[in-house]
Formats: C-alpha cells, structure tokens, sequence
C-alpha cells in the first residue's frame, strides 16, 4: 500500500500524523516490533530527526529536556517489553513535572494477545497511573484520532504526559489520508489557555496590598506559561519579594533586584530562609507547595495568610488554608492582575530590593569564603563560582538532584530568566542530566548546554555519551565525582548520628571512560586545573567532561536545611 493513493498504512499515518502536529524529533531505540514504524520513517519524505539512543530512559529524558527548553512537545519511543518498561521514568518525570511528552511504543500484535508470546505487557494497565493520557491503540483507523486526543490532552490545562500503543499488526492496516491533520495549537504548551475568573483577580489584588511584608513563591508554572515578563512587572511596580522552588528557577533573573532565590530545603539557605518566615502573606504561583519549598511544611506557619494563583485548581488548598485562590494561566492571571492595579491610585511598595540585597550580600560573601578555598579534594562551591564566572550568560544548565543541585540552586548567577536550568524535581531519579541535556541541546542548538551530576548519576546513563558523540552535541558534562550515593551518605550523616550504610562505591576515572567514548575529557583535582579545562571545554566545539574529585556532601557546608528528618 502507498501513500499516492487514497489511504496509507497505520504506520505512515502515524508519522504523518506527528508531522501535523509540528514534531521535529524523535529520540528512540529500535525493537522487534518497530519494523512497521522505522520502515514508514525511512521510506517517507517528512523533516523529522529520529536520534538513535542507547536506553529508552534516556530517549524519554532528552524528549523531557527538549520540550522544557522549546515548549515543544517531546517525543520518544521504544519497543515492546522491556521497551515500555524502561520508559516509564522519564513519562511520570514529565507528567509530574507538568511537560508535554509524548511516548509511542509498539507491541505485539492484537492477534497474539492471551497467547504468551514474547515481550507481552498490558501497556495499557502499566502507563495509565503515570499519564494525563493513555491508550493502546486497537485498530488502525484510530490512530489519527488518537494522536490529536493524545497532543489535546497534554497541551492544554495543566500540560502533562501521553502515551500511545501501537501494536505491530495495525501498523500494517489501511488508514484513509484525509483522516490524518492536527490542530497548529497543539503543537506548543499551554495551548488555549483559561483566564482567571474577574472577581478572583480583584479579591487577590486587594489580599496582596493590605500585606505589610508579603513574598510571591513562583514555581514552574511561571516559565511554563511564560509569564516572566508579566511577573517582572508586578515585582518592580511593588517593589515585591519574589521567591522560587527549584522548579520556579527562571522565574526572574537570579540578579534581579526583586528576585530573593531558592528557598526551602534543597538549595535554600538560612538568609533565605528569614524572608519567609517574616512574610505576613505568601502567594504561591505556580507552585504546588510541597515538600522541598517549604521545608517539609515547616513555613508558612499557620498563621501567615496565603494566596495561590495555579492553572490546576488541585493544587490550591491541598497543603494550606488559602485566603484567595485563583485559578487559570499564569500569563493571563499576572495579565489580570496587573490590570487590576493599574486602576488602583497610588500603590504601595514594600521595600524588598534592599531587604534582598542585605540577604544576598551576606549570603554571596559566605559563599566566596568558601569558593576561594583551594582545599583538595575541591569544594563544590569552587566549582560553581568557577562554572559562574566563565560560562556564557545564555547557557543552558542541567542538574542531576544529586550533588550540584543544592549548590547551584542557592548559588548561581544567572542574568536572564526563562529556561536556563533544568532538573528533574517531581521525582528526582539519577542519571536524567546526561541525557537530559542533549534534548536541550536538540531543542536550542545556539545555546551552550552545561550539564552536571554526581558519580553516582554517571554510572546509571554513561552510555549515552556514545550518542553524545555520534552527534556531535558541543556540550559540557562536570562529574562531582565522591565516590558515594552522596545524598543518601550525607542523610545518614544527619539523621542516622553518621551510620553509613552501603552509600559508599570504588572511585572510578570518568574521565578515562568517557574518552573511550571519545569524549574530550580531563580528571580534574586542584582549582587550577578546573580553571583551565573548564574554559578550554566551554570554548570546545565538541563533546566535553571534566570528572572532578570534590568534597563528600557528608563533610561540607551543603545549601540543605533538611535532609530527610
């Protein structure tokens, strides 16, 4: 059957259909049941880059990183069995995450079912508890339809995760051609946003001003919708305190006036911390109040009022008592409310610029005490100063949760807001950067891409860097390398009076293995050494690592308030 006549097979449509919908990559592996599918991608003339990856974790990882960088929707794809299982992590990453990905696996045929044969999994049954939207696709004159469910369902509201089954014997079956479009709408999140509700905007302005110390908390929600600009203008105009969860980063610049930082465990400080136990009023934005930004529900207290601006009405008095909620895009919310104070004569201030200079400044010089310490094995605050002062202010930075999370969290400079850091904090799995960072790179090719995780990280998705170089993605890998799970060893520190446990593993040379990959790579053990390669690898137009001996998180001055007590 050929597309020149007036249907096409399930497999050509499938394609066809992603190309409607303004997919542009594809990251996968290859399986049995792919035949059908990878054939119809050879075979037809469309201008989708399908990337070759050695993992299907990874293949849902990089789709993971190229749509949080493009507000594009991510696709990966893997085969049946094995293939559906190992995708699993990054589509409930994403979906948590609230990113649209999309994964496609194959299956068996629906004439084998019940009959044993090989890689036979109820996909169905296995990703509907970790996605916005699922289905295994039973007959092939369905799959165009699906397809457009699949890309409505993760684009609009809160935007999320999909997954679609293909089973191998439909991927042969007729489609009809004019069966196959897409809406252009859904080729980006959010799509067709919601406006707040009038009344909701007005009762939140007039919360916001009867504040005499108010902080603003932005989650991801904020870069998600893209409502940077917006939120600039509400902090300026009030002279507002604007706080982040890791998520949030990219909310404001790190160097705005307004713009306090990280706060909470994972990368907030105790300078930080004062703002938000002062704050009177704290309006979540975007940002589902969880664990990590308020320090296991330590702050707010229960007497500071709060308001909570979400796109996902769930989120809004899940974890305190709310004053005002207000539900839809944050774009359009911020868009409201700035309206709504435009109408209101002589506004307040409240004075945050110098209250967050007086923080940072103690906060920075604390900070450069311990970055121009020389000890060996090297700091991690060396290696971020390092990393702050010679990486280009457009970079895109990746964080395994690991190590160089809570530092660069509480430490980084970064001049622009928007998308500019990444890491996988819905459910925190090991070895996300690596890969992660190539589908940032697939999505923003004109950005340097920096990409950091602990050693641990690096043995769970070394492989990829034969990916890395096959493609020739110019992009910067630092290995903290401490010879520990050093989360769980500095956990055992704290809350288990230092009775460590199978954290600890052989010191391994990244730097040998990833040459024989044939990566650029150096071993770095002394702070000048890291000041000449890290240069040298920024300015490379090739694949680079730098594996750094650093001190254990155990033994150091961690940006962590809490660990796990």
């Amino acid at each position: 059957m050929t597309e020149a006549s007036n249907s096409m097979t399930g497999a050509q449509a499938m394609v066809r259909s992603l190309e409607a919908h303004g997919v542009t990559h594809i990251f996968g592996l290859c399986g049995d049941t792919t035949l059908p599918f990878y054939d119809a991608m050879r075979n037809l003339d469309h201008g989708i880059t399908h990337v070759l990856v050695r993992d299907e974790r990874h293949a849902a990882y990089m789709a993971d990183g190229y749509a949080r960088v493009t507000g594009r929707v991510g696709v990966c794809e893997g085969p049946s069995g094995g293939g559906a299982t190992y995708i699993l992590p990054g589509l409930i990453e994403a979906n948590e995450s609230s990113y649209a990905v999309l994964a496609i696996t194959t299956d068996i045929s629906v004439g084998s079912y019940g009959k044993f044969p090989l890689t036979e999994v109820d996909q169905d049954a296995l990703m509907k508890p970790l996605t916005k939207f699922n289905t295994v696709i039973k007959r092939a004159d369905q799959i165009p339809r699906m397809v457009r469910q699949a890309f409505r369902a993760m684009t609009t509201g809160r935007s999320g995760a999909a997954h679609l089954g293909l089973p191998y014997d439909i991927l042969y079956d007729p489609v009809p051609s004019d069966d196959v479009w897409g809406d252009p709408q859904h080729a980006t999140f959010p799509a067709y946003r919601s406006g707040p509700d009038g009344q909701s905007v007005q009762d939140a302005a007039a919360a916001l001003l009867s504040a005499r110390q108010p902080l603003v908390i932005c989650g991801g929600g904020i870069v998600i919708s893209g409502a940077m600009d917006e939120l600039d203008h509400l902090a300026t105009r009030l002279d507002l305190a604007v706080a982040t969860s890791i998520s949030g980063k990219g909310s404001l610049a790190d160097t705005h006036p307004q713009s306090l930082g990280v706060v909470g465990s994972n990368g907030g400080t105790d300078e930080t911390w004062e703002m938000m136990e002062a704050a009177d009023l704290v309006v979540f934005m975007g940002c589902r109040a969880g664990s990590t930004t308020t320090s296991r529900w330590e702050a707010p207290s229960a007497n500071t009022r709060i308001i909570h601006f979400d796109s996902d009405p769930m989120t809004i008095g899940a974890n305190y008592q709310t004053e005002v909620g207000v539900v839809g895009d944050l774009k359009l919310v911020l868009t409201a409310l700035n309206r709504a104070l435009d109408a209101i004569p002589d506004l307040p201030t409240f004075g945050a610029a110098k209250h967050i200079a007086d923080i940072k400044a103690r906060k920075f010089a604390r900070f450069a005490k311990l970055a121009a310490d020389e000890q060996v094995p090297l700091r991690p605050e060396r290696i971020i100063d390092t990393l702050n002062r010679l990486m280009p202010d457009t970079a895109t930075v990746v964080s395994d949760p690991g190590t160089s999370c809570p530092y660069y969290n509480a430490y980084s400079q970064q001049k622009f807001p928007g998308r500019h850091y990444i890491t996988n904090r819905a459910h925190g799995a090991l070895g996300y950067a690596l890969p992660a960072a190539l589908g940032a790179w697939f999505g923003q090719p004109d950005r340097k891409v920096v990409a950091m995780m602990g050693d641990g990280s690096f043995g769970f998705s070394c492989g990829e860097l034969e990916t890395i170089r096959r493609v020739g993605a110019p992009i910067t890998y630092l290995v903290f390398s401490n010879a520990s799970f050093g989360w769980i060893k500095a956990s055992q520190h704290a809350d288990c009076d230092k009775r460590y446990y199978n954290v600890d593993f052989e010191r391994t040379d990244h730097a040998m293995i990833a040459r024989g990959f044939g990566i650029r790579s150096w071993r770095i053990e002394t702070a000048q050494d890291l000041e000449i390669a890290l240069a040298e690898a920024i300015a490379a137009q090739e694949p680079t690592l730098l594996d750094i001996v650093c001190q254990p998180l155990e033994k150091s001055a961690a940006p962590v308030r809490r660990w796990m007590g």
